[in-house]
């Protein structure tokens, strides 16, 4: 007798090669990515959870976003944050929201995702590399730069 179970694919599709994609260097040159990609209608809105996926090289493979949720916050499945790291063969990352209200504190949840996100990348040997808050008027906040990592 066989035993009919579903059929698992992977799938990433380059739009463009990575190798002509900018590297990250420094919290601006994220921030700086994650503002063109955010809708501008939105970001002090609705609060939102993206993805940078970077390479070995820290060249941006892609963006996605993992969650969008309310005023006051957003809810992060990290088993989505890892599908999509392991799927597109990324081995660094940088995690990034926005803020409506444009304080660019980070709160205790954003402190305690980052770390259980930290935790669960050491068993894959992923590097997150910075957690950035973006604000309404183009201000972001780098974990990295605070020692907040």
């Amino acid at each position: 007798m066989i035993t009919r179970v579903n059929v698992v694919t992977l799938c990433y599709k380059e739009k463009r090669s990575v190798l002509q994609s900018k590297g990250i260097t420094c919290a601006k040159d994220g921030a700086s990515i994650a503002f063109e990609h955010w809708n501008k209608n939105t970001i002090g809105f609705q609060e939102h959870f993206k993805v940078l996926l970077l390479n070995n090289s820290n060249k941006v493979k892609g963006i996605y976003e993992v969650s969008s949720g309310g005023i006051t916050g957003t809810l992060v499945d990290i088993r989505i944050v890892f599908a999509l790291i392991l799927k597109s063969l990324s081995t660094a990352i940088i995690l990034v929201h926005n803020h409506p209200s444009g304080k660019l504190t980070p709160s205790l949840a954003d402190k305690q995702l980052t770390q259980k996100i930290r935790s669960a990348a050491e068993f894959f040997d992923i590097k997150v590399l910075d957690h950035l808050i973006l604000s309404p008027d183009g201000d972001f906040c780098s974990f990295a730069e605070n020692a907040l990592l």
